[in-house]
């Protein structure tokens, strides 16, 4: 339930925020926004005002609680279930501008004000969970929802739902548990804060950067130093120091970590780099070593409480998968079909690099990306780079939205008269094929020093509708971090660029589609291991020329990529899918073992012996002394996927599933194509696998991963 911000909020340099005005002024995210269809006024928001928001909106959500509690009349779906689904409107609105802003920009004035308000944040939250008249009447509703013959399937959902998060969320508690829930509660959230921050800090410490010169860049492609170039000159400027243009600087953001690891022919750079990267947050200002420990045994404590002996078997009894057994019984049927392939995919590589380096030569984990790649490019003639002049950004854009229209019709038209964030920013209308607006779609494609990396969806208003069925639409945004254009250049996506771009549009048309009544059930509020199917889904198209017809076009001469460089990045891709599913096995192994400890973490637990340990059975290179994976591990510990990182997997093993129904029916089939937008309209007004099993007529198996990536035929 969004509502009620239990999960911590991730970590978003160049806004420009208004100057604190004298005199009256009305702040938007506390009467609501002014812009068309209800946007913001970003421009004319100052960081006070979204203190303001929050803090007030807090105070107004108690009195909406306090409302609901103290009515006098039987507690009924209406007055209790829903008056509470549609209570803090304020604090929603403020607390999603924040935490999206704070996530886009990094910008440490608005890093101060969520952390300044996350206390009181948490407070409310524990304090609304904990509200025993709410409490009592959400249990008479629930009590008698059997009884109720007027409600809908919708609202019998809403009423479940409403009381399981409550009885997960601690309210079933009785006497001293209650206040010792309460206690944990605040001091996990402002762990996740911290830890969060303290990310996204380091990355940006220059201790995480090399500063190089021409010499050092052997193998770096022309367009790549440039922006190496580039990132060095506003580093200097923004420290006003001069730029004598021989400099060039690499970070361990993804941008560019990832393509100086692919290219780079300095091996001891690359072990640098890959030092710099995985040693982040282990001492010094920003470390995380001690917040983990503390996180996890704040998460045992709390799953003790509820009467379970770790903190998997609580958190997991909401989601499909429903127990850490089958979880582990799940990520063991990969590791044994993929520990193989995955050996040989390594041994191949090693075998293919002593060629050049000598028989004394071992593969080691920075050693991966640029050789793997030297042999894709032998074996398969294919490189990353071959395929990049097809997918110009603009062309990309009309490419990812227009599946949307192929599939469910939708259309997508940027307003320049809605209000962004920032100047890169656009904002699109979204329309359903019969012309009634959808949602607004906000697109923030491009890398900005500070920006938190990686890529994500989110929304600054869920869709909802009122007791007439009038929809009140969606405001979705994604935001990537693709190479900005550098002169006249045209900005020139990777495949797997557009491949997290297709994954983050999947996220957005989840909010747009939603047809939920209440905001609780709407959009992408559903069980964290459903929820990456509809993004993932997305993936599959990147290997269909039908579908890359449609805008995947030589920048230079307008031809279409031809099959054979589709055939070679799909046999690329199968290529190296042992080793990355054995690596995302690596982080779900790690988070089990943190949230299925059943005693606490000591002070002097050895966090580097504990990782080797949970990682073994799945580990594809030796350990590297000092270097580590759970400091940073914000996924886990700050970004809402303890215990549920297998989540991706999972949902991996549903989209492979989904997708085989359209290739065995027509990759556009319409009848198709309506039966997964009623899984994306559905929310989770319907029991996933209940969804699932209506669209495809059987639960999901790996099999189809399986022939996707090459283990099975």
């Amino acid at each position: 339930m969004r509502k009620f911000f239990m999960g911590s909020l991730a970590a978003v340099s160049m806004f420009a925020f208004a100057s604190e005005a004298t005199g009256a002024k009305t702040n938007p995210l506390i009467t609501g926004g002014t812009g068309i269809y209800g946007t913001l006024p970003f421009k004319t928001l100052t960081p006070a005002d979204y203190e303001e928001g929050v803090i007030e909106g807090i105070r107004l959500r108690n009195q909406e609680i306090a409302s609901i509690v103290n009515q006098r009349s039987v507690p009924t779906f209406e007055n209790t279930i829903v008056a509470l689904d549609r209570s803090g409107e304020v604090l929603t609105r403020s607390m999603l501008a924040l935490s999206n802003l704070e996530n886009a920009s990094g910008d440490t004035v608005m890093m101060n004000i969520l952390a300044k308000v996350t206390p009181a944040l948490s407070q409310h939250s524990t304090d609304v969970i904990l509200n025993e008249g709410l409490w009592n009447r959400i249990r008479q509703v629930y009590d008698m929802r059997d009884k109720d013959t007027s409600l809908n399937p919708e609202q019998r959902r809403l009423i479940e739902e409403t009381y399981e998060q409550f009885v997960v969320s601690g309210a079933a508690l009785e006497g001293d548990a209650r206040e010792k829930y309460r206690k944990l509660n605040a001091e996990l959230s402002d762990l996740n804060v911290k830890f969060s921050q303290n990310v996204s800090n380091a990355m940006k410490d220059p201790s995480c950067a090399m500063w190089l010169k021409e010499e050092d860049l052997a193998g770096i492609p022309e367009a790549i130093k440039t922006g190496y170039r580039e990132a060095a000159k506003e580093a200097l400027e923004a420290e006003g120091k001069q730029d004598d243009g021989t400099s060039y600087l690499v970070t361990v953001f993804a941008p560019s970590y990832t393509p100086f690891m692919k290219y780079s022919t300095r091996r001891d750079l690359r072990k640098k780099l890959y030092e710099l990267s995985s040693s982040r947050n282990i001492g010094g200002e920003f470390d995380n070593v001690q917040i983990l420990k503390d996180i996890a045994n704040i998460r045992l404590e709390i799953a003790n409480l509820m009467g379970k002996k770790n903190f998997a078997e609580y958190s997991l009894q909401t989601t499909m998968a429903k127990t850490p057994e089958a979880v582990m019984d799940f990520l063991e049927n990969l590791r044994k079909n993929y520990t193989e392939p995955m050996k040989k995919e390594l041994a191949d590589i090693e075998a293919f690099a002593q060629k050049t380096e000598g028989n004394d030569f071992k593969l080691e984990a920075w050693d991966y990306s640029f050789w793997s790649d030297k042999l894709k490019s032998e074996r398969y003639a294919f490189n990353d780079e071959d395929m990049k002049p097809y997918f110009e950004l603009n062309n990309t854009i009309n490419g990812v939205f227009g599946l949307a229209t192929k599939l469910y019709g939708y259309k997508f038209k940027e307003n320049k008269d809605i209000e962004v964030y920032h100047p890169d920013v656009k904002a699109y209308e979204v329309y359903e094929s019969n012309g009634k607006l959808l949602g607004v779609l906000y697109a923030d494609f491009f890398y900005r020093a500070g920006k938190s990396p990686g890529a994500w969806m989110t929304e600054f208003r869920a869709e909802t509708k009122d007791d007439e069925g009038n929809k009140t639409i969606p405001l979705i945004s994604i935001v990537c971090n693709f190479s900005k254009p550098v002169g006249k250049d045209p900005v020139l996506l990777t495949p797997y660029e557009v491949e997290t771009f297709l994954h983050e549009f999947g996220h957005a048309l989840h909010g747009l589609s939603s047809e939920a009544t209440y905001e609780s059930l709407s959009g992408t509020n559903v069980k964290h291991d459903f929820v990456e199917l509809f993004s993932q889904f997305n993936e599959n198209y990147l290997t269909q020329k039908e579908y890359l017809d449609s805008f995947a076009k030589h920048y230079k001469t307008g031809k279409k990529m031809p099959q054979e460089l589709i055939d070679k990045f799909v046999a690329s891709s199968q290529y190296g899918a042992a080793y990355s599913c054995m690596r995302q096995l690596g982080f779900g192994y790690l988070d089990m073992a943190y949230h299925t400890i059943e005693e606490p973490l000591r002070a002097s637990a050895d966090i580097a012996e504990f990782e080797r340990t949970a990682m073994d059975p799945v580990r594809c290179f030796d350990a590297v002394e000092g270097c580590l994976t759970s400091p940073a591990f914000g996924h886990i510990f700050s970004g809402g996927y303890a215990a549920g990182y297998y989540g991706y997997k999972w949902s991996e093993a549903l989209d492979a599933d989904a997708f085989a129904a359209f290739q065995e029916n027509g990759l556009f089939d319409k009848k198709t194509a309506n039966k997964f937008r009623k899984m994306l309209q559905s929310g989770n007004t319907v029991d996933p696998m209940t969804l699932y099993i209506e669209f495809r007529g059987q639960e999901p198996t790996v099999d189809a991963l399986m022939r996707r990536d090459g283990i099975k035929k």
